[in-house]
């Protein structure tokens, strides 16, 4: 967990950004939405100041159990959230146009606080800003708790909107990446209205989605979760059109869920008026839920996938959201990412989580 240099360790990816292979010039939504992202360097060494981790492992790890082997492990909730997450004041891993400030510094400017019973991360929304400048303020936080294996429920009042420039991302990452893996559960850029959720890993995880009951979403991009030393990853876009931004918020907000043992991970998507009554009621139980929206199966994943981190992060631009730029009709507004975002903070008003809870239960 030491700060590292970036440059020594996390190489440059301007090559793969301009590659075919990693682009596609057919947009599929609305003429912004990318079928597939690039490669996604949010698990950079560079992860912050070292502190202890408390690491879970649970003993039972299969896809079919009972409501009573789902235990809750740990709730994040507006009582207890600031204690339980680290604030990572760093450079950002992805090279965005983004400056994550510390703890004190979000909370002064009002970007980090419980409002209401929810967990408000939010972006400096006021200030006009230098394009050639470190970027706009934000907030990058990480679990203090680690986990291999469980039931991730995270219950959003709000996302960041769909805004030009804008790549936030909630997400699971362990502490030698690629080796200990990644997962993104909610991500996407600028006017996506389609969630994308990507597994990130060493080489060799090389996934099949028609076992286990399927899924709803389609694969999109790499074979291999390792493709590019881990950096290009396999994603699996949603099927839903609120699944992602303003369009996710429109409904309501919504709650992901996300199971992960050792035969595979999957995700579901829930809008507000729609979650199972066993989520509310904290008895879930996955094997009720019908098709989730992603369906990892058929790699080793104890393998690949151990002692991960929960992330929050809302960064501009940088490796997927910039490296697109050019594609999207945000380009017409103007024809650079950083100078967007420097210029337009009132576009940004919008781009805040708002969250109910966040809870974690053993499998």
């Amino acid at each position: 967990m030491l700060i590292k240099s970036l440059a020594a360790s996390v190489p440059l990816l301007g090559s793969v950004i301009a590659s075919p292979s990693r682009y596609s010039s057919a947009y599929l939504i609305n003429g912004d939405q990318p079928p597939f992202k690039p490669s996604d360097q949010k698990t950079s060494p560079a992860k912050g100041p070292s502190f202890d981790f408390d690491w879970v492992t649970p003993s039972v790890n299969l896809d079919s159990l009972s409501i009573a082997a789902y235990a809750l492990q740990e709730s994040y909730d507006a009582s207890n959230w600031f204690s339980k997450f680290q604030v990572e004041n760093i450079p950002d891993p992805t090279h965005g146009y983004v400056n994550y400030v510390d703890q004190a510094t979000a909370q002064s400017k009002g970007l980090y606080r419980t409002q209401n019973n929810q967990v408000y991360i939010g972006v400096d929304a006021k200030t006009t800003l230098n394009p050639n400048g470190v970027g706009r303020d934000s907030v990058r936080l990480m679990s203090k708790r680690a986990y291999t294996h469980g039931l991730i429920i995270a219950d959003f009042a709000h996302v960041p909107g769909s805004n030009c420039g804008s790549w936030p991302a909630f997400w699971m990452v362990g502490p030698n990446w690629p080796n200990q893996g990644e997962i993104d559960i909610y991500e996407g850029v600028h006017l996506n209205t389609y969630n994308q959720m990507t597994l990130h890993s060493s080489p060799g995880c090389v996934p099949v989605y028609n076992q286990n009951g399927g899924q709803s979403g389609a694969h999109v991009s790499e074979a291999d979760c390792g493709a590019g030393g881990g950096f290009n990853g396999c994603g699996v876009q949603s099927n839903v059109a609120t699944s992602y931004g303003t369009a996710f918020n429109a409904r309501g907000g919504g709650v992901y869920a996300t199971l992960w043992t050792s035969s595979g991970i999957k995700v579901w998507y829930f809008p507000t008026d729609s979650v199972p009554g066993n989520i509310r009621s904290n008895t879930p139980d996955p094997s009720t839920w019908g098709t989730p929206q992603a369906n990892f199966a058929g790699c080793d994943f104890d393998a690949k996938f151990s002692n991960m981190n929960i992330v929050f992060d809302i960064t501009f631009c940088g490796d997927w959201a910039g490296g697109v730029w050019g594609s999207t009709s945000c380009a017409q507004i103007n024809p650079s990412c950083n100078a967007y975002v420097a210029s337009q903070p009132q576009s940004f008003g919008d781009s805040y989580w708002l969250v109910n809870s966040v809870k974690v239960y053993s499998v």
